[in-house]
């Protein structure tokens, strides 16, 4: 199952900004130094052999737009850092996070000044690995995922320059996945909210009875495939790429052709609102005015609710999410990656693990301003998650993806934008009764592979 990928233009960008810094890891050069990614290294950076040495020097940590609203927590994380490690101190910068964060970074990358600690998604990972500019974790820190849950760290690989998967980051927080619903519309449609269902298309037949109940009064969810591709598959085990993730596979799964079909009936019957097929607008808000059955996933919706729903949120369950024929749940956490160019990098892998820490992650999680979850075993076993009280749909939820996260893994699936609306229309196509869900599936499949193509 292919993992997150970079756009086709970004990637395109990627590849001529890193072939003119001088792509690839080198063992060495005639002065005796080493390289990674074109740039001169110390020769304990790179190759064989775990990090060691004195914690010492001055490295940069950057976030991505964390300063604002959390700048007591990482201050205070720092100053531990440096009372447990006197001859050591960290610079704090933090990116906006905006669109060109990818192509900034790659350009500190490219200039030799990647920060020594920074905070990157999936795609960053995924750029900085294959180009060599991230620490090798298997070779320099052989112990460093014995924190972190198992299952995330086995998944948390990214190729490098030679195509070898390898660990280069270590996981930091995520978010999480939860069903939510309004119970009393469930109740209206014959529903029972504490039989939520397990798969994705037993969740189709549970909206069946939402039409048949709620004449247009209300929905189960909204039409446009956007919001739930490629989730549904994924869940549902359908091999959506080939197994070198070159080229879609998704239509010659019959399991496709069930989902698509699930849709156009729903969609006929009423199920979804009929000017949803191809709106953007936000579940959320539509939730929040009681006319879907079924809310967003995002356990940080809860708050949306709570916030500015309170009526409706006080009505709103909260259950483990279908696990289908997958077994488990999938997200893409953020990551600390440590840059393999850094001039004092024990002591920026040490920082780095000290931030990844159970302890540290455990005092974030608590932070009641946000929404995330740890990626440490230690301190998903901590009372926080594990031990609440009452029936607060927030608290609730806490608690269930506490122990998601314990089997979750990063394999998460992510189509471009071109992909997805490709994909999309012409499920939409065949949700209006235009074409068939086979004929859609192989015409969607067909553009989608044609966009990776002229990605190169």
């Amino acid at each position: 199952m292919r993992a997150s990928r970079l756009p086709g233009s970004l990637a395109c960008f990627l590849a001529l900004a890193l072939a003119a810094a001088g792509c690839g890891l080198s063992g060495g050069s005639d002065d005796g130094d080493a390289t990674a990614g074109g740039c001169k290294v110390d020769k304990a950076n790179v190759g064989s052999g775990a990090l060691s040495g004195d914690v010492k020097g001055t490295i940069t940590f950057q976030t991505t737009n964390l300063k604002k609203d959390f700048g007591d927590y990482f201050n205070g994380v720092i100053a531990a850092f440096e009372k447990e490690h006197p001859d050591a101190k960290v610079k704090w910068i933090d990116d906006p996070g905006d669109a060109t964060f990818t192509q900034r970074l790659v350009a500190d990358a490219q200039g030799c000044t990647l920060p020594d600690v920074v905070n990157i998604n999936v795609n960053t990972a995924i750029a900085l690995t294959k180009n060599g500019y991230l620490l090798d974790l298997d070779k320099k820190a052989p112990d460093a995922g014995k924190p972190f849950v198992p299952a995330l760290w086995k998944s948390s690989l990214y190729a490098d320059a030679s195509g070898t998967k390898v660990h280069s980051v270590l996981p930091w927080y995520s978010g999480g996945i939860v069903q939510t619903f309004n119970t009393e519309l469930m109740k209206k449609a014959g529903l029972d909210p504490a039989k939520p269902p397990t798969t994705v298309l037993g969740l189709f037949e549970d909206a069946e009875k939402v039409a048949k109940a709620s004449d247009g009064k209300y929905y189960a969810f909204l039409a446009n495939p956007q919001l739930r591709i490629p989730a549904d598959w994924q869940q549902m085990g359908i091999q959506i790429f080939s197994a070198d993730g070159k080229s879609f596979t998704f239509a010659d799964d019959q399991k496709t052709v069930q989902w698509v079909e699930a849709m156009t009936k729903l969609y006929k019957a009423g199920g979804m609102p009929r000017d949803s097929l191809s709106s953007t607008q936000d579940p959320a808000n539509v939730y929040g005015q009681a006319k879907l059955v079924y809310g967003p996933t995002n356990p940080n919706f809860l708050r949306f609710i709570q916030q500015n729903n309170p009526t409706v949120y006080k009505k709103t369950g909260v259950a483990r999410f279908m696990l289908d024929d997958l077994g488990h749940t999938v997200g893409a956490p953020q990551y600390i990656g440590t840059a393999s160019t850094s001039k004092n990098a024990t002591t920026a892998l040490s920082f780095a693990q000290f931030l990844t820490n159970a302890q540290n992650q455990l005092e974030w999680a608590k932070d009641p301003n946000v929404v995330i979850f740890p990626s440490t075993t230690a301190s998903l076993d901590d009372p926080f998650f594990q031990s609440v009280k009452g029936t607060d749909p927030f608290a609730e939820a806490r608690k269930i993806v506490a122990s998601d996260r314990k089997t979750a893994t990063a394999d998460e699936v992510a189509l471009t934008p071109g992909e997805l609306n490709a994909i999309s229309a012409q499920i939409q196509l065949a949700m209006q009764g235009k074409k068939s869900a086979a004929d859609a599936l192989k015409d969607a499949q067909s553009k989608a592979n044609e966009l990776i193509e002229q990605a190169g």
